[in-house]
């Protein structure tokens, strides 16, 4: 499947917020992420994961010879944040997820919270994780939770 066709079946399964269609001027100014719900059926299969997502990400970029040398200050920062909305096009870190979306089955994608601070976005990922027994229960598709609690065979 094209690149072209995903962006276009991620806007026909859009991100849903309390019922409605979240849309990016929707984001609330200081919030960093959301924890969010995606459900499918797989293989005639209900399926569930929980995850958390930044709306934004970041990474460090050093500036060009013209920026350094305009740097009279040997303190400042040698390089500068880029930062990029990507969260439309994310369909789940999880592996069956992902292969469900690149085959043409529909993904439900809910946020349940937005967070507004790194902090709080873990703890509430894995508040909702633990509340919905995501580790007890067959449906959910998550493995483990921060990498530390794992699903028994």
């Amino acid at each position: 499947m094209h690149l072209r066709t995903r962006i276009k079946n991620s806007m026909k399964h859009p991100w849903l917020y309390k019922g409605k269609e979240f849309l990016e001027e929707m984001i609330p100014e200081d919030a960093v992420g959301f924890v969010y719900e995606m459900q499918a059926i797989i293989d005639g299969k209900h399926v569930k994961y929980i995850g958390k997502k930044n709306f934004y990400s970041k990474r460090k970029k050093k500036f060009g010879k013209k920026a350094l040398a305009a740097i009279t200050d040997k303190r400042t920062k040698k390089y500068e944040i880029v930062t990029k909305l990507d969260y439309q096009k994310y369909f789940s870190s999880n592996k069956v997820l992902k292969d469900a979306h690149k085959k043409g089955i529909v993904v439900h994608r809910n946020i349940l919270k937005i967070c507004y601070s790194k902090t709080e976005l873990t703890y509430q990922e894995t508040k909702l994780q633990f509340i919905n027994e995501v580790l007890e229960k067959d449906e959910f598709l998550n493995a483990n939770i921060l990498g530390r609690f794992y699903k028994q065979k």
